[in-house]
């Protein structure tokens, strides 16, 4: 199973339409630039790009992103495969190697017939909420709450209007303040530079301005691979609130996504929690992603969980290490 180029991956990708964002080289490259090494392998119909992460003393950690991809199922993977991931996983010195498999179930470490264990982290938030958009832009807005439709019209009747926006300095600005004033981390300029640089021009992303009288009031990055969409990232001012901005912003987001052939739009992150906790508590909480999952819950979704993220352990000790850091966080995208 040979480390490929970057080419190769593409090519091969090419015959793996359905691949997860996070699988595509893009999103290799935009993490190579960013303290993560990234390699590709190959072996017949299966691939995988791992990320490693640099650590002291010339260890790294292993990072599967929503893969292997293959066109068939997780219980066809072979041994052969995994005997040349764990060579190249020693090859860098990997601690461990975490796994976020790209399935809605959950994947016993018996079904790959290899010692994994099941992690207390996951890199990506687990539980989403995924919009269909294969339907009608009315059967869309049918399936929307009341209350978000309302403020969709609303925005429009108001005067919102949204464009494609190619500013990332301002951008990031408005990032920065987001961030501060809801209290989650922003990537740096340079960061969301590089990624519209590699994904925008291949029709893989846009950034998208809702503006009112030239007042710049909300904006966000949306991201494509086949027919699957994803909300990356997005950010807001104080400025016209009452205005709505943000809904009409998704669903725009929701109808760019539409135009290219996408079924699905991925919300990208609500509460680690079953609906029934959800729904009893989106009114009372405001912390973590419990702040965004009121406005997120709106869309007419369906709230779904990833599989849980496997370890394959290569230096015990390490890892327990990692373990203790790791106890008490939340997760993390």
């Amino acid at each position: 199973m040979p480390q490929v180029s970057l080419s190769a991956w593409n090519n091969f990708l090419q015959n793996h339409p359905h691949a997860h964002l996070l699988q595509t080289g893009e999103w290799g490259e935009l993490k190579s630039g960013f303290g993560w090494e990234a390699v590709r392998i190959i072996n017949g119909d299966l691939g995988v790009q791992v990320l490693f992460r640099k650590l002291p003393l010339g260890f790294t950690i292993g990072y599967i992103p929503k893969g292997p991809v293959t066109s068939g199922q997780s219980s066809v993977i072979s041994q052969e495969f995994w005997g040349e991931l764990d060579t190249l996983c020693r090859r860098k010195r990997a601690v461990f190697l975490k796994i976020e498999p790209d399935s809605w179930n959950n994947i016993s470490p018996d079904t790959w017939n290899l010692t994994l264990d099941t992690s207390i982290h996951n890199i990506q938030p687990p539980r989403t909420i995924i919009i269909n958009i294969a339907d009608t832009e009315e059967m869309i807005l049918a399936r929307m709450k009341q209350k978000s439709r309302y403020n969709i019209r609303l925005a429009e009747k108001k005067g919102v209007t949204v464009r494609p926006w190619d500013n990332i300095p301002a951008f990031h600005k408005m990032m920065l303040a987001t961030g501060g004033r809801d209290g989650f981390g922003v990537h740096s300029q340079e960061y969301y530079q590089r990624a519209y640089e590699l994904l925008h021009p291949k029709g893989m992303c846009e950034i998208l301005l809702a503006e009112y009288e030239d007042k710049q009031l909300a904006s966000l990055m949306v991201a494509r691979n086949g027919d699957r969409a994803y909300y990356l990232y997005g950010a807001s001012t104080d400025e016209e609130r009452n205005r709505m901005p943000t809904y009409l912003l998704q669903w725009e987001a929701m109808k760019w996504a539409k135009s290219l052939g996408c079924e699905s739009y991925d919300l990208w992150g609500v509460p680690d929690e079953d609906e029934e906790t959800l729904e009893e508590n989106f009114e009372k909480r405001g912390d973590g992603l419990w702040g965004v999952y009121r406005f997120k819950r709106g869309f007419g979704g369906e709230l779904k969980r990833a599989a849980q993220a496997l370890d394959r352990v290569y230096n015990p000790l390490l890892y327990k290490l990692y373990l203790w850091r790791m106890a008490g966080r939340e997760n993390v995208c």
